[in-house]
């Protein structure tokens, strides 16, 4: 089928059920941002391939809501699908609610599947449209025309040692039931992947990129039931959740458990990472409270154990875009490079170290005009060929068994102009401003991004993306709930939590510049004003000094950067042949 044909075929289907809109989000029952194939259902829908939108139908309209990171993408792939580019002002906002609002009239009825719709945005939907008179009801017009929908991933899952990942899941489950116990909860459900994930000590490969098992978790103070397909575990892995008090049963029973929670008992979800279709399979004696699932806390401030392999993963993925940048700086304008084939040299030096396990991300790999979409995806019809001059940006990142990278940089590939010259400079400016900030305890992720932006915005300059998110280990490359961003998150940094550092410059048409470093917070001092943090840089990999405008650099921000250079060559260079040392030496002088 065309979308054109699937489009008029989700109409038919709204039209018998007297549906006036229907309203398909990127989600899955685990309210993802990383879907498995069998969820991909804008993609399906529209052709829209994007990680971030939602898509809205009525019987006169389909229109996909998406930010400025996807504008131009979405231009193109919805050509000739039916559906209209709508574009959001305010990124992740749900501005189509309002726009519903506005359109439809009293007493009409607005669809979509519900196990794709988080509670928080269930309840939005459901409360600014009821004030009209319209009613949200539950329908899947999508499964009925999806012949050949991909089938629930099926790869095997496994278990982490204890000693690798420095806690075992009995010691996090106590911990998650200390949270419980403090909110008056029997019980608690996770659907989040990635906290599943963390509290169980499990991975898997039904995500692409994100190590993770499609389950659920019911837990109460003396049980823990952990829901998935059974034949991703052998007997041998179940046996040792069970001893960690973890009984392991059918990915589908989640929802006959939770229709059977005993009556006036009390249940902890968190909002936004439940559906809202199993919100409402909860009996309504069922008291519901509704916060952060602790697990997500508890994830995000990483242990000893966690740190240092993080750094060991660190090292060698230095190695790794060390060996790419030299290759890079020798080859361009010998050998024909494009964007595709540049992502995948790259990766041959991921795979090639010791303990890699993939990529954490599509690589961004956006040379020239391209580097000014932030979410760039280079394609057989898109990727363009790498030439000696101009800018080349390249954000990628792996997943390691003992870490998780993400790193940019940005690469002169011969001449530029002036623009582009002191665009890097700022930018520069300010990642390191952001890196190198020391702040108080009970400092936000809001106030990061403002010190890390104000170096581009003494020049008028702005990016339209947060500046930092949180990063797993050996786990989803974004991970809350910290974020460095101008949103008022009231979430605050805590020593132990991993996050980026990485501000841009996007000029449409001309050049896309980021530089990006992963942090750790440490404490640095405690006097009577506070107790201080700043930042451990937890990437280490050299960053091109060949464009930057001293004349625009503080002293403070040349000596930074020459000392981090300088320890990115003393980190690297043991693990290096005579030749590439070599290299990494001059790349990495101090200016």
């Amino acid at each position: 089928m065309t979308y054109k044909e699937k489009l008029s075929q989700i109409r038919a289907q709204m039209k018998a059920d007297q549906v006036e809109a229907y309203i398909i989000p990127s989600a899955d029952p685990h309210i993802s941002e990383y879907l498995p194939k069998h969820y991909k259902c804008i993609p399906f829908a529209s052709g829209f391939r994007g990680s971030a939108g939602t898509l809205v139908i009525t019987h006169d309209f389909a229109g996909l809501w998406t930010d400025f990171r996807y504008f131009e993408q979405a231009t193109e792939q919805l050509e000739g699908s039916g559906f209209e580019l709508v574009k959001q002002e305010v990124q992740h906002a749900p501005e189509y609610i309002q726009w519903l609002s506005g359109k439809l009239a009293k007493g009409a009825k607005v669809a979509a599947d519900e196990r794709l719709v988080s509670i928080a945005l269930g309840e939005m939907i459901s409360g600014k449209l009821g004030l009209k008179g319209i009613t949200l009801v539950d329908r899947d017009y999508l499964g009925p025309i999806w012949s050949d929908r991909p089938a629930l991933p099926a790869e095997p899952a496994f278990l982490i040692d204890t000693e690798h990942i420095g806690q075992s899941v009995g010691s996090k489950i106590t911990a998650v039931r200390v949270e419980l116990a403090a909110n008056d909860a029997d019980y608690h459900l996770i659907s989040s992947l990635d906290d599943l994930a963390w509290l169980f000590n499990i991975r898997g490969r039904d995500v692409s990129y994100n190590p993770v098992v499609l389950s659920f978790a019911l837990i109460s103070q003396d049980h823990a039931k952990l829901f998935l397909d059974e034949h991703k575990l052998t007997d041998e892995e179940k046996l040792t959740l069970l001893k960690n008090g973890v009984e392991v049963c059918a990915y589908g029973e989640i929802e006959t458990a939770l229709a059977r929670l005993p009556e006036n008992s009390s249940i902890f979800i968190d909002p936004k990472r439940n559906c809202y279709a199993y919100l409402k399979l909860i009996p309504a004696s069922v008291r519901v409270i509704k916060d952060t699932n602790p697990s997500t806390n508890l994830k995000a401030v990483k242990n000893d154990t966690e740190l240092e392999n993080t750094r060991i993963a660190m090292t060698k993925d230095g190695v790794a875009i060390t060996r790419f940048l030299k290759w890079l700086s020798e080859q361009i304008g010998k050998t024909r490079i494009t964007e595709l084939s540049a992502a995948a040299q790259l990766r041959s030096y991921r795979a090639a170290q010791e303990g890699f396990a993939g990529d954490s991300f599509n690589t961004i790999s956006a040379y020239a005009a391209h580097g000014a979409l932030p979410h760039y995806s280079a394609s057989a019809e898109s990727d363009a060929e790498v030439k000696p001059e101009g800018l080349f940006l390249v954000d990628s990142g792996g997943q390691y068994f003992y870490g998780t990278t993400d790193i940019t940089r940005t690469i002169p590939m011969g001449e530029t102009t002036e623009e582009e010259k002191r665009d890097y400079t700022l930018v520069l400016k300010g990642m390191i401003d952001g890196c190198k900030v020391m702040f108080p305890q009970g400092t936000c992720g809001y106030q990061i991004d403002a010190i890390t932006r104000k170096p581009l915005w003494d020049h008028a300059v702005n990016y339209g993306h947060g500046t930092g998110h949180g990063v797993g280990y050996f786990l989803n490359v974004h991970e809350g709930p910290q974020v460095f961003n101008p949103t008022a998150n009231p979430v605050a940094l805590e020593p132990g939590m991993i996050t980026s550092v990485e501000p841009g410059v996007y000029r449409p048409g001309k050049h896309g510049i980021r530089i990006e470093n992963l942090v750790n917070t440490v404490v640095v001092d405690q006097n009577e004003f506070n107790v201080w943090y700043a930042f451990e840089c937890l990437t280490i990999a050299p960053i091109n000094t060949s464009i930057v405008q001293k004349d625009l650099m503080e002293q403070h921000q040349i000596d930074w950067l020459n000392d981090y250079n300088a320890l990115v060559f003393e980190r690297l260079s043991p693990h290096l042949s005579a030749e590439e040392a070599a290299w990494l030496k001059a790349e990495t002088q101090a200016i």
